[in-house]
């Protein structure tokens, strides 16, 4: 019998979304600081204090473990990089920089610089005095570097789900070609979470997506089908038409294997991107267009029905996106600001509403209603997101 729900792993869905600024090495005159040590060693990830005060916050890091690590300080999701150190070897110490707003965060390393990273743990900066606030309030200057750094930190969590998607592919890849189902099956809509929030990037690389993503409802006349939706119609074969036959054991192998060599592909050509403000803006706007036009008509996962893992992923991706500029929004547009808040928030709120443990209900138990109603959250969420390139680019 086949599984009716699939666990949701590492999809933190936080609905507050923190003011966070992030300018690397940067600190203005009387500006607040704290020095903070972080020991990251092969099992775990150990920073001296779990709070401080808001303004600059110096993380020095050092690797007592055997392989290169990395330390990230991430948002209130769980998933945006507002700060990183990488390539630190064994035995050596880097230092990071952060000037922080009030907020809560995380803190985690990443021994081997592969996989989710190990001793995630909270940590929280609190409101500093008013005189601190006036000292620290950002100038043109200041946004021009809130900017940059915001487009750093894309770039550096784009690189981070791609390379959890190869961990992810990997695993996923060996279940299915062993044959064991049911792992593959629990796997596969976790795992494609990490291609679902940064999906826009990906497309941009237009010979692999279809490789990797294209729906058999898209194949042209010929075309040979390949990637995650051909296996997802094998592990659920019970919704595909009448007549169709399991792959063989040496398709399975090819399709997997395709399959890992094709995200080994992204992973190395994400590797040098960097991005723009404005195509952090209208990627934002992407990820909300790819959950209106596939996740919420539930055409995406037509054997599995696991499109709400696929909405929530986009959904995840879209708020990264504007959290990374939510602070220059609020100088430029506060009202705006305040609009994507409730309504972020407002989604969130209906999506958590289909959660089930782990996961979330399948697309065929939706009612038509519930359908309805997040079709037009959805909806809600766009007008307003549909002006943030203007608002901050323009």
């Amino acid at each position: 019998m086949q599984p009716r729900l699939l666990p949701l792993a590492a999809l933190a869905a936080a609905t507050a979304l923190a003011l966070t600024g992030c300018v690397p090495n940067a600190s203005a005159p009387g500006a607040t600081h704290a020095a903070l040590t972080v020991d990251s060693s092969a099992t775990a990830c150990t920073v001296s204090a779990s709070t401080a005060s808001a303004g600059n916050v110096t993380f020095t890091v050092s690797n007592s473990g055997d392989q290169v690590t990395e330390f990230y300080l991430l948002g209130d999701d769980q998933l945006r990089i507002v700060g990183e150190a990488e390539n630190i070897g064994p035995g050596l110490s880097r230092t990071l920089v952060v000037d922080l707003n009030a907020g809560s965060y995380f803190t985690a390393c990443k021994p081997g610089m592969t996989g989710a990273g190990i001793g995630q743990a909270p940590f929280t900066v609190t409101p500093s005095s008013a005189a601190d606030a006036a000292t620290n309030a950002p100038g043109d200057a200041d946004l021009a570097a809130r900017v940059e750094t915001a487009n750093a930190n894309y770039a550096s969590y784009v690189k981070d789900q791609i390379g959890q998607l190869v961990t992810g592919t990997a695993a996923f890849a060996a279940a299915y070609t062993a044959g064991d189902d049911d792992t593959a099956r629990t796997l596969y809509a976790a795992t494609r979470a990490h291609w679902e929030r940064v999906e826009t990037v990906a497309e941009s690389f237009g010979d692999l997506d279809p490789k990797l993503d294209l729906r058999e409802a898209d194949l042209e006349e010929g075309q040979d089908w390949t990637g995650w939706h051909a296996i997802e119609k094998d592990l659920w074969p019970a919704d595909a038409e009448a007549g169709f036959a399991a792959y063989p054991a040496a398709e399975r192998a090819r399709l997997a294997g395709l399959l890992v060599a094709d995200t080994a592909t992204l992973n190395e050509k994400v590797q040098p991107l960097s991005f723009t403000l404005a195509q952090q803006t209208n990627g934002a706007i992407g990820l909300l267009d790819e959950v209106a036009t596939g996740k919420v008509t539930g055409e995406e996962e037509v054997w599995s029905h696991t499109d709400l893992w696929d909405f929530q992923a986009n959904v995840d991706g879209a708020r990264v996106l504007y959290a990374g500029v939510r602070d220059v929004l609020v100088q430029k547009d506060a009202d705006l600001a305040a609009t994507l808040d409730t309504r972020f928030a407002a989604l969130q709120a209906l999506l958590d509403a289909q959660r089930v443990g782990d996961g979330f209900v399948l697309y065929t138990d939706l009612s038509t209603g519930t359908v309805k109603g997040l079709a037009d959250q959805v909806n809600a969420l766009a007008e307003p997101l549909g002006r943030l390139t203007a608002a901050l680019v323009l």
